[in-house]
């Protein structure tokens, strides 16, 4: 065993100011790409890819059908986490970067031009599944490699808040992808189910050409220069295997996947399962898109409530806040889903915008920082994509997917996805007591937060 290595800490003045912009913007522009994804993707699948891909199951098989490949989606994301994730630490954040972004922006691209079931029979399911797979790869690194990529060029007393700011793009994907559905929803149905539901799809080749540009220009974090530089000045390497990386991380990574279940999960129970609920309400009849006014209404205020969560963990703690914030979700829960039951639009937009902008939003802010500074700059890219994306898939994947089950097994009793989402909430507080405290944290540290020791 071997002290500590420990390179001197970011501080205000070592921060390149440009760089810090450009790194923010691309992480943001990336955010922004892949939340408009698989935005546009899990609404197309509560609306309309039941009919579209899946005619012969019915309205509810075709339903359930087009949310499990929404959860293939999420089970491909691990995959790509962890193969992305061992480049990303290896061969640089930026490279990894410009490889998933066009891999996910590319397959939603393409998604907008596959034939449907009357065309292709079949064969339109099995190519939207392909695609989706592929969507999922590029993602799970995604989301990983911006969170890493912003983390280590920031100054380390406002990393919160600067770690938060390219989650605002999370948030105006969500906006572009909701408020893209919801001027379709004007369209005569046989025109959006025609060929209009192409165009959200194939307008996301305009992001990929802008991330793809602003990513270029990028250097390379300050964090893996000095990694780089640790591997030039050892006999022994620095960087980890992903075996070795998961081994060594084991620990950080369950709780990194523990405080996601009420993150991730609950951003797809009030994004895509909420919707699909709303609209299934008799009270709601016509108004099937109210569910999408809602989630524009949520994304306007997570733009805001995101960005203040993840400075306030500057000031008082990563851990208090994501603590507190997980209460919240779960307490919200009973009566937020009791209210969409009552049949005023305003309350649908109300139980969105508190459940999103606040719920989610307050575990999200302290997360965006928290993730990264739980592991080691050796493997750093590695550790965060594995605790994102496998909790991706348990939480945020299946959720869609599940709920529709309990809700068909119910008969839409709203008491069922709420004690769902209680209990990914209670999750994930119980997590954050098994979280070490990370502000402040170096990010040139080989060691994980909570250890003292590495093994040489």
């Amino acid at each position: 065993m071997s002290a500590s290595i420990a390179y001197p800490p970011t501080t205000p003045d070592a921060v390149d100011p440009v760089q810090l912009r450009r790194a923010t913007l691309a992480s943001s522009v990336g955010s922004a790409l892949e939340y408009y994804d698989f935005y546009i993707y899990g609404l197309a699948s509560a609306l309309i890819f039941g009919e579209l891909f899946f005619t012969p199951l019915g309205a509810a098989g075709g339903t359930i059908a087009a949310f499990g490949t929404y959860a293939v989606g999420f089970a491909a994301r691990p995959i790509g986490g962890l193969v992305f994730g061992a480049l990303g630490d290896r061969l640089g954040r930026k490279l990894v970067l410009i490889i998933t972004i066009a891999l996910m922006g590319g397959s939603s691209m393409l998604i907008g031009l596959l034939p449907t079931y009357q065309v292709a029979g079949v064969w339109g399911a099995i190519l939207l599944v392909a695609l989706r797979v592929a969507q999922g790869l590029g993602a799970g690194a995604e989301q990983a490699g911006a969170t890493v990529l912003i983390s280590e060029f920031a100054p380390r007393e406002r990393r919160g808040f600067f770690a938060a700011l390219p989650f605002v793009g999370i948030q105006i994907g969500t906006l572009l992808g909701a408020g893209t559905f919801a001027l379709l929803g004007l369209a005569a149905r046989d025109v959006l189910i025609g060929w209009l539901w192409r165009v959200p799809f194939l307008l996301g080749a305009v992001l990929i050409v802008v991330a793809v540009v602003i990513r270029m220009r990028l250097k390379e974090s300050p964090a893996f220069e000095a990694l780089e530089e640790a591997e030039a000045h050892r006999e022994a390497p620095v960087r980890q295997s992903v075996g070795q990386a998961i081994a060594t991380s084991r620990r950080n990574i369950l709780v990194g996947i523990g405080l996601r279940m009420g993150e991730n999960g609950n951003s797809s129970i009030y994004s895509a399962l909420l919707l699909a609920y709303v609209a299934s309400l008799p009270a709601y009849a016509d108004q099937k898109l109210i569910g999408t006014w809602g989630a524009v209404v949520a994304a306007l205020v997570a733009i805001f409530t995101v960005v203040l969560f993840g400075a306030l963990s500057d000031k008082v703690g990563r851990v208090p806040v994501y603590r507190w914030g997980a209460l919240f979700t779960a307490v919200f829960a009973f009566p937020g889903f009791w209210l969409l039951t009552l049949g005023q639009v305003w309350l649908v937009l109300l139980v969105m915008g508190v459940g999103i902008g606040i719920g989610v939003q307050s575990m999200l802010g302290p997360q965006c920082a928290l993730l990264p500074e739980l592991f080691g700059n050796a493997h750093r890219f590695t550790g965060v994509a594995t605790a994102r994306e496998f909790s991706a898939v348990i939480a945020g994947g299946i959720a869609p997917l599940v709920g529709a089950a309990l809700l068909a097994t119910t008969g839409n009793a709203w008491w069922v996805i709420a004690l769902y989402s209680a209990v990914l909430a209670l999750i994930s507080f119980a997590a954050t007591f098994a979280t070490p405290e990370t502000r402040g944290r170096s990010l040139t540290d080989l060691n994980d937060a909570g250890q003292e020791i590495v093994h040489a």
